[in-house]
């Protein structure tokens, strides 16, 4: 059985081309960042996701190898982090299966001890 990672973001006006861009930067950054190459990295799907007003949306399959996930869960969680200020009027989701992620204006996203 499979973990997966899903965040969208939703408003009624759609991307800015700024902000396009700067959703481009972001994925490009963390794809040649992320250092598991042979794992499921940041996805987001073509068209945004299946809500109306979404704007943005992706999952990221958690690895099986136990020893990877913290690791991959952090890399993706950062990036969506830097997905959501770059985006911050939008209504942001983002769980881990049917767990909701918390988020801090400090820290971004993050998983409570």
């Amino acid at each position: 059985m499979s973990t997966s990672l899903y965040y969208d973001a939703s408003r009624a006006t759609a991307l800015t081309p700024a902000e396009t861009t700067a959703i481009e930067r972001i994925v490009t950054a963390h794809q040649s960042a992320f250092p598991y190459q042979d794992e499921e990295s940041l996805f987001l799907y073509e068209e945004g996701g299946s809500e109306p007003d979404a704007i943005v949306a992706g999952s990221t399959k958690m690895p099986f190898d136990l020893d990877r996930v913290m690791p991959v869960l952090g890399q993706v969680l950062g990036s969506v982090t830097e997905l959501r200020r770059a985006i911050p009027d939008a209504e942001w989701r983002v769980q881990l299966d049917d767990f909701e992620i918390p988020w801090d204006e400090h820290e971004g996203y993050f998983l409570p001890s």
